[in-house]
């Protein structure tokens, strides 16, 4: 017998478009194509709420600061009992805390995501926002789940990883088109470039592999890091062999054309989607062991896992991957697991299992 369709509200205190926000969307539009109903209530200005607008979702903007409690939990109790909601998702603190006071007065199921691997406080906060305030919680890599489990004393029944997996159609729909290798051997990288994506350390490296004319650096994405980047480069001398994007709406054939793809983050990694997207097309790599970066990269296996912040072991991993056998070994590894354990259909299924829909 057929489960009745569910209505779900996606609550997001975050202005910001990243990974967290791609994900949100994503899974909103998968449980829309099941039948079910997806509202979203986001912070004035998000560009979640903007992009699901586009999409066709129902969106509304309150004020989710902690000042503004009074005023946006009678609205949300006031929305959850007007259409019906029986799921609250929320995903960042202060929608977690207000979304989840509102649904828990309203009687309604609260499911509290956490997409990265930042430590969250401890004592008396981690328990309320993750236990009392919510009934489930899903993280997007295992490390956060076990910590979860422990800090906030949470059965395993209510706290899982169900990691973000790729659409092969969509990442096959982008390869139509090249991109042009600007030398033989290309390293790259696909990322928002923040402070905490271990940029400069993947540049310090790439100095140190400077008298092989045979190697160029590409690093695709766009953010606040790219001017310290750009003058890092240009100290190094190294402005002409390192070459950058920006954002690209379709990443893919600049990804294709990298031999060995490198994430160095230091902090706030779940399962990276670049990482799994650059396993797709059978790339070997190096990460850092932060967060669920070696859930993906595996070492010895699919590539290196090296220390944070270490360029020389990050110039010695790439040396050694400069051997095309064991490149060829390590990206078949690769797109072997990501199709084992990575793809999006099975991050929907284990997502209507947990949500019980």
């Amino acid at each position: 017998m057929a489960q009745k369709p569910h209505t779900f509200l996606h609550l997001e205190a975050s202005n910001g478009w990243g990974g967290q926000e791609i994900r949100t969307l994503k899974e909103a539009a998968s449980m829309r194509e099941k039948g079910h109903t997806v509202l979203f209530a986001v912070q004035h200005g998000a560009q979640l709420g903007d992009r699901a607008k586009k999409e066709g979702f129902e969106v509304r903007y309150l004020d989710f600061r902690r000042r503004k409690l009074f005023i946006t939990v009678p609205k949300l109790i006031f929305l959850i009992e007007k259409r019906g909601v029986d799921r609250v998702i929320t995903h960042s603190s202060k929608d977690g805390w207000l979304g989840g006071l509102a649904a828990r007065l309203a009687r309604c199921q609260v499911i509290r995501t956490r997409h990265l691997s930042t430590a969250v406080k401890k004592g008396l906060n981690s328990y309320l926002l993750y236990n009392f305030l919510a009934d489930k919680v899903v993280t997007t890599c295992e490390a956060v789940a076990l910590s979860l489990q422990q800090q906030a004393r949470l059965p395993k029944e209510r706290c899982c990883s169900i990691p973000t997996g790729v659409d092969p159609i969509a990442i096959e729909q982008g390869l139509t088109s090249t991109f042009p290798k600007p030398s033989p051997f290309v390293i790259g990288t696909a990322c928002i470039l923040r402070s905490w994506k271990g940029l400069p350390t993947l540049v310090e490296a790439f100095a140190l592999l400077r008298d092989d004319p045979d190697i160029s650096l590409l690093i695709l994405g766009h953010g606040s890091m790219r001017p310290h980047l750009e003058k890092q480069a240009k100290s190094l001398d190294l402005a002409h062999r390192i070459h950058f994007t920006g954002h690209l709406e379709n990443p893919y054939p600049a990804m294709a054309s990298m031999d060995l793809f490198l994430l160095l983050s230091t902090a706030h990694e779940g399962v990276s989607q670049a990482t799994l997207q650059a396993a797709y097309l059978s790339k070997p790599m190096i990460t850092t062991p932060t967060g669920g970066l070696p859930e993906v990269a595996l070492h010895n296996k699919t590539g290196f896992v090296v220390p944070c912040n270490s360029p020389e072991q990050v110039a010695k991993a790439i040396l050694k991957l400069k051997d095309e056998k064991l490149r060829e070994q390590f990206g078949q590894a690769s797109k072997k697991h990501l199709m084992e354990n990575f793809l999006w259909s099975n991050t929907v299924a284990r997502l209507c299992e947990f949500y019980e829909v």
